[in-house]
């Protein structure tokens, strides 16, 4: 089901006054130049975005990195005083950056409250266990008494931070909020299509008690400021294509620096023989098309049992037709639009590619115009094969390709033919199986009954990808200590050190060591 387009530039306007653009875009390192920046609902001028020269950005490095000396030396739990404040901050500003993301990237108010709360629940996260997981933690040493060790935990410096344009609110800031956290200062780059939202935080953080200095951003072309941001930096964390994430990890490797890469997936969900069927129909609708099919996450392969895939994919057609797609700010529609020209052309191409090889059509398959001027209805195609572009290349829009499968088997290895290995999601009642079966899948997260969002917003666990979808984790221990660097602290009492005593030999000593290490084995003090 269609929704007319009824965004007016009154209303455009209304949300983005000209009052909170100027507050915001200060943020930006910049020269004074600027870029058009056109809202995706409606092709209109959204903004004037202020954009960095490289001297910007080196200028940008200087900056941090005098800030970071002083705010590294604060408490861990001082450091977190802002970042637990902006939990209920920004729960209480909703509407106003609800708003802002949709008109920024053009995806629907649920799908953009779903950015909301990952930064309102992921920030707290942080918050709460940074000082524990910063704390100096006591380590077994190699001469019990003899030896004290300290393992402390040192921030890396500067960390350069690269997010993207389709979730501009969720991983521009949930990437940033840890690495302040654990004592670095930032240097940021959004998307400058998508860097309102994030402006927008970073200016509420500063009313909400963080130092404006530490979170520095600049925007503008890879080609003219991304070996600047990166010579700078003494960590990378990146969002983006693995094409991208290839090259960014080639440089850190050169400049010996630590890097962070989520990158690209062509997601498999399995849908079981005893699977629960209207679940899974509403699990495939959210996990192919929230956001436009715009996330790393969606899924873009649907692996149906032979016994059921007749009546599972009458009923995602049935429901994939009756979608509600539309520009609007209200909660009733279920599809937005794409956030790109570039993005409507390369979903275009794929579906064009696999129709004129055979693929067929079984729900959507055309571009909207007369929604707007980048919507393109939800698509599932069927007989879908190897020689279709669509097949093995990530699409990052709202298309599926559905296949059958025989047994779990079967099912297992089809879903490890990619070179990717980002998410999956297996739907059974059977749980337990469901857990076996996924334990089997090469993918960072795997999700049960669920397409993405329960592994996704566990907080507590690391998430990432395998294989091509990238290098370490966000989220959970590791997506804070990463943006440290551990350091060893160990002290030696006098009376007992690395060399014989009392004039012994050094073979006696030898022996005597060797005695005592086999002793420490027996009495488990090693």
């Amino acid at each position: 089901m269609a929704v007319p387009p009824e965004m007016t530039r009154a209303e455009m306007t209304r949300v983005l006054a000209p009052r909170m653009i100027e507050r915001v875009v200060r943020h930006v390192t910049s020269d004074g130049k600027t870029r058009e920046i056109t809202a995706p609902f409606t092709g209109e001028v959204l903004a004037e975005m202020p954009v960095s020269t490289a001297d910007d950005v080196r200028s940008a490095h200087a900056v941090a990195r005098e800030a970071q000396r002083a705010w590294a030396a604060r408490p861990a739990r001082e450091r977190a005083e802002p970042f637990l404040r902006l939990h209920d901050a920004i729960l209480d500003r909703r509407e106003e950056i609800l708003d802002v993301v949709q008109w920024e990237t053009g995806k629907a108010r649920r799908h953009a409250f779903e950015e909301v709360l990952d930064v309102a629940g992921c920030t707290l996260y942080h918050a709460r266990r940074a000082p524990g997981l910063l704390e100096p933690r006591r380590r077994a040493g190699i001469m019990p008494v003899a030896t004290r060790t300290v393992e402390t935990r040192q921030p890396r410096g500067t960390v350069a931070l690269i997010s993207p344009w389709n979730y501009p609110l969720s991983l521009g800031v949930t990437d940033a909020v840890p690495a302040l956290l654990a004592g670095n200062a930032v240097v940021h780059k959004p998307d400058t299509q998508t860097a309102l939202s994030t402006l927008w935080t970073i200016d509420l953080l500063v009313s909400l008690g963080m130092p404006r200095e530490i979170w520095q951003v600049v925007l503008g072309d890879p080609a003219e400021i991304g070996e600047p941001l990166l010579d700078g930096a003494d960590y990378v964390a990146f969002t983006g294509s693995t094409r991208a994430g290839r090259k960014i990890a080639e440089e850190a490797a050169r400049r010996l620096i630590g890097c962070s890469l989520e990158l690209g997936g062509k997601n498999p969900m399995l849908v079981l023989d005893d699977a629960d069927l209207d679940a899974a129909t509403q699990g495939a609708l959210r996990a192919c098309f929230t956001n436009a099919g715009q996330l790393c996450l969606s899924v873009e392969r649907l692996y149906v049992h032979d016994s059921v895939h007749d009546e599972f994919v009458a009923r995602l057609v049935r429901q994939v037709g009756n979608m509600r797609l539309g520009a609007g700010l209200d909660w009733n529609v279920q599809m937005g639009s794409l956030s790109s020209r570039r993005q409507l052309e390369a979903v275009g191409a794929h579906v064009d590619d696999a129709v004129a090889k055979g693929a067929r059509v079984l729900a959507g398959g055309r571009a909207r115009p007369d929604l707007g001027p980048l919507f393109y209805e939800p698509t599932v195609l069927a007989d879908v094969d190897e020689s279709m572009d669509l097949c093995r290349a990530e699409t990052f829009g709202p298309v599926v390709a559905v296949y059958r499968f025989g047994d779990d088997d079967e099912a297992v290895e089809r879903a490890n033919d990619t070179a990717y290995g980002l998410n999956a999601s297996v739907w059974t009642r059977d749980v337990p199986r469901g857990r076996a079966l996924a334990s089997r899948i090469r993918a960072g997260s795997v999700n049960i009954n669920e397409g993405y969002g329960s592994a996704y917003a566990s907080y507590d666990a690391p998430m990432g990808g395998m294989k091509s979808s990238g290098l370490g984790r966000r989220h959970g221990s590791e997506g804070l200590l990463k943006y440290t660097e551990g350091q060893t602290i160990s002290s030696q009492a006098s009376w007992l050190g690395f060399e014989p005593v009392l004039g012994m030999a050094y073979e006696k000593y030898a022996d005597t060591l060797a005695t005592a290490f086999k002793a420490m084995k027996t009495l488990r003090l090693k």
